[in-house]
C-alpha cells in the first residue's frame, strides 16, 4: 500500500443540541473524525473542504458505551463503538453552513 494514500479524515459533522449551541454562540463546530488523524491533518481537511480559516482544534476520543433495548423477545445488549471527536474553532467572521439552501 502506498504511503501517500489520502484517507477520509472528516467522517461527518456531529449535529446535536449541544453542538448547535456552541456553533451559534462561540463559532465552534463539531466533527466525527478518523481515529488515526492528528490535529494538523484535521485542520488542513476542514480548511480545504469548507474554505475557512481554523483558529484551533481540540480532539477527544469518546469511549464505547453499553446499551440495552427491551424487545418482545427480551433484553438485547450491545455496545456503541469508539470514535474520535474534534471541536474546531474558526477565525472571527468565518462560519460553516451544513444545511446549504434548506
Amino acid at each position: 500500500m502506498a504511503k501517500n494514500v489520502k484517507k477520509n479524515i472528516l467522517v461527518k459533522p456531529l449535529i446535536n443540541e449541544k453542538s448547535e449551541i456552541i456553533s451559534d454562540t462561540l463559532g465552534k463546530y463539531t466533527f466525527i473524525v478518523d481515529k488515526k488523524a492528528n490535529k494538523v491533518e484535521i485542520r488542513k481537511a476542514v480548511e480545504e473542504m469548507y474554505g475557512v480559516d481554523v483558529q484551533s482544534v481540540n480532539t477527544m476520543i469518546m469511549p464505547a458505551k453499553e446499551r440495552s433495548r427491551f424487545t418482545k423477545t427480551g433484553v438485547m445488549k450491545g455496545r456503541t463503538s469508539v470514535y474520535k471527536k474534534a471541536i474546531i474553532t474558526l477565525e472571527e467572521g468565518d462560519e460553516i453552513n451544513f444545511y446549504g439552501e434548506v
